[in-house]
């Protein structure tokens, strides 16, 4: 993406440890980075542990000694230093300096180095005001940070706590009006934006204001095999192979017995019947999204790789050399999907219980938004057929697990041809053997609901627009509101972004009483690197189709705070942790009670 010098941005990070400031870094950069923009993060933690060592006390951090202040200052000014040198050298547009930056001198600093640079500067402050939240960022910064590797767990919290005293003695929160800034308040309950300027500070600040930030895991699955898989052909909306029909008859038990809180989870799938097929016996609330499906093929579509060759050798060469780029004729290349699932990425972000069924390019595109991903190697990732994939973002690392239910498909993975025309050696994946699938159970095909059209409140794009333009700060409450982001959100009107609701429809009954057996392997790695591979046998038995239609529509009622025996705080921190306590729990916020309207926003 090409990028006026002049619109290089410094995206400060402002905060007390344990407000997850690292976790907003690494998604704001990866955001950006999977956007096309040159990004990177300064973290000024890894600076520090490279010049000092990575356990210090928590005297090495309290104002008063100078010692340390002085070493905590070098580490800044090297952080500092190296990232003006990134946008003066390698073409950077945006560095997210990761750091507590805690009062106003310290920022005056780096304001006025990055002005002399030409680099505009925005701060992004997180602030914690719920004890409950901050308790439970704080248990997974221990988790994680390097800070405290092999450290006792109650001595690094007692360290941790006494580590962010020292800082609030001298925390001086973002206040000036002349200042860019956005500010997120308890995870995003609320958000405070000032003087945003530009079309990349624009895009950051509808990004924070999607983000989700609390624990949770996000899955995926292709559609089960289709016919055109087994045929070896690109494209097309044909139906589900027998092996397909029998993965979407074991899904069900899948969910069930390894998603937690499955009763609350949605689904997304395409518009294409591969996938509503594969969705048919999930008793869910559905979403058809045109987004999500697959990448148009153009003249190629319904052809074999062999034919595209033989037919149309320029397309195949040029595709092969950069497969990210190259666009098929009348169809789409990689990268347009990656610009049609912004607004995919968006409500993904600020969902809580999510699973795709998806379509190879597309979920290889998602997953390599998660795993930060190359271009170059985002075309070439493994999602095989049959297989659900959990992922569990985090600020230090994304971990993947998968499970492999075994019932045969076709491998659709085409390696990346190396120069002279053959593939290229990849890594093998590290999955259980496959055995013999049972007998395949034959479904119904299901089409989508082409006369349901998603609705909108309010003003669209035009509602937010109109706020920055007109006052210079505003605040934004009760963001867990979907009909206001959704108002906001600049691609409401494509055609591809709209999410189309798919009616519960009745199954084949005789098949829906039945019972199917398929092992399934489950595999979990962080990042690239598997860790533990174990094979249970899952015998779901699908529920029958009445129940299944009320299960769809019905409407889970949560207990408001006040009704809640609320356990003792730690405990609750662990909970949020662990996803068996929301959000809104935690801070006895309930967000069910807001009002179903855009809220007002309110200028200062």
């Amino acid at each position: 993406m090409s990028i006026n010098p002049g619109s290089r941005v410094a995206c400060v990070l402002v905060g007390l440890p344990g407000t997850s400031k690292t976790l907003v870094a690494q998604k704001v950069c990866r955001y950006l980075q999977w956007l096309g923009i040159a990004s990177k993060v300064f973290n000024v933690g890894n600076y520090r542990r490279k010049l000092f060592g990575a356990y210090q006390p928590h005297s090495f951090f309290d104002p008063s000694n100078t010692a340390g202040a002085r070493s905590r200052a070098e580490a800044s000014q090297e952080a500092l230093k190296e990232m003006i040198h990134w946008f003066r050298k390698e073409q950077g547009v945006v560095a997210v300096y990761d750091a507590t930056n805690a009062t106003r001198a310290k920022r005056e600093v780096l304001l006025q180095e990055c002005r002399r640079n030409d680099v505009q500067v925005m701060f992004v402050e997180s602030v914690c005001e719920d004890e409950g939240l901050r308790l439970a960022n704080a248990l997974e910064n221990l988790k994680y940070s390097p800070d405290y590797e092999q450290m006792d767990s109650q001595l690094a919290l007692d360290e941790f706590k006494t580590r962010v005293k020292h800082y609030e003695g001298e925390y001086e929160t973002l206040t000036e009006k002349d200042l860019t800034y956005i500010k997120l308040i308890d995870a995003g309950s609320q958000v405070i934006v000032s003087q945003i300027q530009g079309y990349i500070q624009s895009r950051i600040v509808y990004y924070l204001m999607n983000l989700h930030i609390a624990p949770r895991n996000i899955y995926f699955s292709r559609h089960g095999e289709s016919l055109f898989n087994v045929m070896g052909l690109l494209g097309g909306d044909s139906e589900l192979s027998p092996r397909g029909k029998q993965y979407a008859r074991a899904l069900p038990s899948l969910v069930s017995t390894y998603i937690p809180n499955a009763g609350q989870l949605t689904i997304w799938t395409s518009t294409k019947k591969r996938t509503i097929a594969t969705a048919k016996h999930l008793p869910h609330k559905k979403l058809a999204w045109e987004a999500l499906d697959e990448l148009e093929a153009g003249r190629a579509d319904g052809l074999t790789y062999g034919q595209v060759e033989d037919l149309f050798p320029e397309d195949f060469a040029n595709r092969d050399n950069d497969k990210f780029n190259y666009r098929y004729q009348e169809g789409e290349s990689y990268r347009d999907v990656v610009a049609r699932l912004e607004p995919v990425i968006m409500d993904l972000e600020r969902q809580n219980h999510v699973l795709i069924i998806g379509h190879q390019a597309i979920l290889r595109c998602i997953y390599a938004y998660f795993m930060n991903y190359s271009y170059e190697r985002l075309p070439y990732i493994k999602i095989p057929l049959h297989t659900v994939i959990q992922l569990t973002p985090g600020a230090y690392a994304c971990e993947e697990k998968r499970f492999k239910v075994d019932i045969e498909a076709v491998d659709t993975h085409r390696p990346k041809p190396k120069a002279g025309g053959s593939a290229a050696n990849e890594p093998k994946e590290d999955m259980a053997m496959e055995t013999e699938p049972t007998t395949p159970i034959p479904s119904e095909p299901e089409t989508v609901a082409q006369d349901m059209k998603p609705t909108l409140n309010g003003g669209g794009a035009g509602l937010f627009a109109a706020a920055t333009a007109d006052t210079p700060r505003i605040i934004l409450s009760n963001l867990t509101t979907t009909t206001f982001r959704d108002a906001i959100h600049p691609h409401a009107d494509s055609v591809k972004s709209r999410a189309v609701p798919i009616p519960p429809t009745t199954a084949n009954t005789t098949a829906a009483n039945g019972t199917i057996s398929a092992a399934v392997a489950v595999t979990t790695t962080t990042t690239a690197t598997a860790t533990a591979t174990t094979t249970v046998v899952v015998t779901p038995t699908p529920t029958p189709t009445a129940k299944a239609t009320a299960t769809a529509t019905a409407t889970v009622q949560q207990p408001s705070p006040a009704a809640m025996e609320l356990p003792p705080l730690e405990e609750k921190a662990r909970l949020f942790l662990s996803e068996s306590l929301p959000l809104s729990e935690l801070h006895r916020y309930h967000h069910a009670d807001a009002p179903l309207a855009c809220p007002a926003y309110t200028s200062l």
